[in-house]
């Protein structure tokens, strides 16, 4: 993707809201901190009972507590009698006032009322939204009610999100503000400094709120901080705050002005409630236990679907609820609509039932399941559990799931997931065989100094560029004190396509088979996403023929090339858009802009889309996420989609022809789904064996139904991996990887992309702790950390990534930094050839060993909160996969399956056997690595 002044898929996204940049805001006054008491009247509940629902203790009424109150936001209307009880008006909590009102008490509610119990009736006069709250310090202390009007919500029907490095930046649920009464609450657990912004899930300018451009202070508990609107600065720097646990942010608009505060958990929050009914609680359903869900994981379209439950006898009724997810754009478009509701079949047992219904999928598409389940008259929902997939909107990783009250909004359930996809899907076969070695082309190598960028004469769109004359320079960031000039992507270093060619044999001798490299087509900054030419290579980079000489010589040594671009946008400073009056063809034929006026007869016009009613040339053009310098493409303009794909010469075409084996495409998301079918289409009647790869840091599964791509950058991957390696816990890492083996069809989950760094996100022994270089024990300890990770990669089902220089000790933070040079040692650098032969090892032993690359994989055999074991089966062959992310070596004992038991295991590196006439194995893992068994 193209990285702006910073890489990642969404960092690119909140770069123009500033939600990379410097941290947050100033403090003003003071709110007093609270102390919390537990709940008065242990785990019952208090309701708002009165004429307005028949004095039932009704759900919509029900109280939440906080810290040292309930509270209560309702609607009511009308005059009413009403008084506060639980369930069983228990004397304690049957709560009125000393004395009838003897009149109607009318809004506003300005006073406490006091409380006692078994008290009379209130009476009041309701017209709208209430804030009912109730402090109750014990049940012997007479209560204190106050009865509070409520305002509109100033942002309407906005869901705003909590969206930082927390949550990485994603709309996630359980980060999402309530609006009550006054102001937007949310309760959260958080330890450590967090950098965040609060957004709805569109980054909308007017709802997208952070720290004034020239504010970076720190937020200060119980201190209000005035916020800025994207809208009202066009750009807002991160709010920052050292979190200590529970805490509650409160958002209010005094004067129509956002006002943030940060201070002890006191919000009482309605949906946290927990199921304490036991015969709810018994409910149990797991979606990877074949004995529930049957077959296993995504199918085919026109499959029937085994469902099943168990639970204690008293469950009266449950329903299979299966909705259809609408597949358009990303993944903030989150709906779905239900298409069967099945009443479940019970069959009794002696200690529990068993519920069971089916389901034919008939439609490709992504599903989502849940179960509707009624105890004694009152509805639970039992639906997936709470665990985040990294960079995915949606909550649960499926397996075993969660039961909680039915929630008054739909929306909120958390849908099993489940995806369909064509029975003629088809991804290339040598996809599963792929070792990809992954380039940045202007920092691998320069192999011909004649076609450097030259300071003075090469120009970064109307600007200067910035040239390094030390190969092992660090990248140039502006306002870094680095004495770079003031613009992000503008400096260069000379690699090409030459310096490629003279690398194929390390490339090679390294044991990768699959080039990748980010795009090397004609554009002005170094990164060149901001295309300029779609059909000529950047003559910076060298020629057409060096391009196809490229590709001639790699499959010499068995290496395939894997082009990048993006089909979403354009460069400003292009051919095709031409904002700098800088290309003429014979005067004929101007770009879409040329000279920043627009121009409706170029035959580019119709690929973009003008307000030809703006003066200011800035507003006159849409740029990618409001980014000038990337006009946006109209996707449904059918003469730019003949263009990309359809035309005999067309960009897909060409590229193939010329020696390509297939395309990553940038920013997936941000195009039409439509187009991508197409695109598809094209690239399959054209080319059958091409491999196609989204990238996607989100769950893929749309993607993956047959109609668009084969593969995707596997971040999920990415993130689960490198926070096991870092020494977190196994099973809450591992389900990441579980969830994609359920809902990826198979055929994509061989071929998934595996990285473990990008050019857009800071390289892996930089997230393990390798941020000095100075610090040696902190630097030795992160190359152990990523000597497990690359182990991990190795054994693992998919096609291990590897991006230039890791394999040699490269380190890097965020963009530009993770953009290092790679360190040649005839240029002076000192690559780690320790690591390197270590890399060579693992990735021979995959070469070696089919069942590593084509194996089937199930569950883990064996997992703590350290220790990650895996069976792997081809034929008649068995693979035993083990990884350790402890600092010292740990004993495990595991129970082998019955087709293993007697067997005898070879270890693939050191040749110890172990096994045989046994029917469980006992083995010493070492300390941040992994160890490898094959039957014999």
């Amino acid at each position: 993707m193209k990285p702006l002044a910073h890489g990642l898929l969404v960092t690119t996204l909140l770069t123009l809201c500033g939600c990379i940049s410097a941290p947050a805001p100033i403090a003003v006054p003071a709110a007093p901190t609270v102390a919390c008491k537990p709940n008065p009247i242990g785990t019952r509940s208090l309701y708002l009972r009165g004429g307005f629902n028949t004095w039932t203790a009704h759900e919509s009424k029900r109280f939440a507590y906080a810290c040292n109150r309930y509270e209560l936001v309702a609607k009511i209307n009308g005059e009413h009698s009403f008084k506060i009880g639980d369930e069983e008006w228990s004397a304690d909590a049957d709560l009125g006032v000393a004395a009838a009102h003897t009149s109607a008490q009318t809004t506003p509610f300005d006073t406490a009322i006091p409380l006692i119990p078994k008290g009379k009736e209130l009476h009041a006069k309701f017209d709208g939204t209430y804030r009912f709250k109730l402090n109750m310090t014990d049940t012997k202390t007479p209560a204190n009610l106050t009865i509070e009007p409520c305002i509109t919500p100033p942002l309407g029907a906005a869901t705003l999100y909590l969206r930082g490095g927390v949550n990485n930046w994603t709309a996630l649920e359980d980060y999402a503000f309530q609006f009550s009464c006054d102001a937007y609450y949310l309760n959260v657990k958080i330890d450590g400094t967090q950098d965040f912004k609060i957004a709805d899930a569109n980054w909308t300018n007017n709802a997208s709120f952070g720290n004034a451009p020239d504010d970076v202070a720190a937020l200060e508990a119980n201190k209000v901080a005035p916020l800025a609107r994207l809208s009202d600065v066009g750009r807002t720097n991160n709010l920052s705050f050292k979190f200590t646990g529970e805490h509650t942010l409160r958002l209010a608009f005094a004067g129509g002005q956002p006002r943030l505060t940060i201070g002890a958990k006191t919000f009482a929050d309605p949906s946290a409630v927990l199921v304490e009914d036991p015969i709810a609680l018994s409910v149990h359903h797991d979606s990877r236990n074949l004995t529930d869900k049957s077959p296993f994981g995504a199918v085919p379209a026109a499959t029937k679907v085994q469902f099943g439950l168990t639970a204690n006898t008293g469950v009266s009724t449950i329903n299979l609820v299966i909705e259809k997810r609408r597949l358009e754009g990303n993944q903030d478009i989150l709906e779905y609509t239900e298409v069967a509701r099945i009443a479940m079949q019970k069959t009794s047992n002696p200690q529990s039932d068993r519920w069971e219904a089916n389901h034919a999928f008939n439609d490709v598409s992504v599903y989502g399941y849940y179960f509707e389940v009624v105890v004694n008259g009152k509805t639970f929902i039992y639906q997936n559990n709470r665990e985040a997939i990294y960079w995915t909107r949606e909550k649960g990783s499926n397996g075993v799931g969660f039961i909680e009250d039915k929630p008054d909004n739909i929306r909120t359930i958390r849908r099993f997931r489940h995806t369909v996809f064509s029975p003629d899907y088809v991804v290339p076969a040598w996809a599963k065989d792929v070792v990809y070695y992954y380039i940045f082309p202007d920092r691998f190598r320069n192999g011909n100094t004649a076609n450097n960028p030259k300071v003075g004469v090469t120009t970064y769109h109307d600007k200067q560029i910035e040239f390094h004359k030390n190969w092992l320079d660090k990248p140039y960031k502006p306002k870094s004190g680095d004495g770079s000039d003031e613009h992000y992507n503008n400096d260069f270093f000379g690699g090409d396509l030459a310096g490629v060619i003279e690398k194929l044999d390390y490339i090679a001798d390294l044991g990768a088979n699959t080039i990748y490299m980010t795009p090397v087509f004609q554009a002005s900054s170094n990164h060149k996403y901001d295309t300029a030419d779609y059909k000529n290579i950047d003559p910076h980079f060298g020629t057409n023929d060096d391009f196809i000489k490229l590709t001639k010589e790699a499959a010499k040594r068995g290496i395939r090339i894997i082009l990048d671009t993006s089909l979403n946008h354009t460069g400003s400073d292009s051919i095709y858009f031409d904002r700098f009056n800088k290309y003429k063809f014979n005067g004929a034929s101007l770009g879409a802009f040329s000279g920043a006026k627009i121009q409706e007869n170029s035959p580019y016009a119709s690929w973009y889309t003008f307000d030809k009613a703006q003066t200011e040339p800035d507003k006159q053009y849409k740029g990618w996420v409001d980014v000038l310098d990337l006009p946006e493409l109209n996707k449904n303009a059918p003469a730019w989609r003949n263009f990309a794909y359809n035309d005999a010469d067309s960009v897909m075409k060409l590229w193939l022809d010329r020696g390509a084996a297939g395309w990553r495409m940038d920013v997936v998301p941000w195009v039409r789904d439509s187009f991508w079918r197409e695109w598809r289409t094209a690239i399959r009647k054209h080319q059958p064996d091409a491999l196609t790869i989204a990238e996607t840091w989100f769950d893929s599964s749309k993607y993956f139904l047959g109609d668009s791509f084969d593969s995707t950058m596997n971040y999920i991957f990415r993130n689960a991996i490198q926070d096991y390696a870092k020494g977190g816990k196994a099973p809450l890492h591992y389900s990441n990887i579980e969830y994609i083996r359920e809902v990826y069809p198979q055929q994509s989950f061989y071929a998934l992309m595996n990285l473990l760094s990008s050019h857009d996100s800071a390289r892996s022994l930089h997230v393990f702790g390798a941020t000095d270089e100075k610090n040696e024990p902190a630097l030795v300890l992160a190359k152990k950390r990523l000597r497990l990770a690359a182990f991990f990669q190795m054994t693992f089902p998919g096609a291990p990534t590897i991006y230039y220089g890791d394999e040699v000790g490269v380190g890097g933070g965020d963009d530009p930094y993770n953009r290092a040079t790679y360190p040649w040692a005839d240029l002076g650098g000192k690559p780690d050839l320790a690591l390197l032969a270590d890399y060579k090892l693992l990735i021979k032993m995959r070469k070696d060993n089919p069942i590593l690359r084509h194996g089937s994989l199930e569950a883990p055999i064996y997992m703590d909160d350290n220790v990650i074991g895996l069976i792997r089966r081809l034929e008649s062959r068995v693979a035993l996969t083990f990884t350790n992310n402890a600092e010292t070596p740990k004993q495990v004992t595991v129970l082998l399956p019955a087709d293993a038991r007697g067997a005898q295991f070879k270890d693939a590196i050191s040749g110890e056997v172990i096994g045989g006439d046994q029917s469980a194995i006992t083995l010493t893992l070492p300390a941040l690595f992994g160890r490898v068994f094959f039957s014999r």
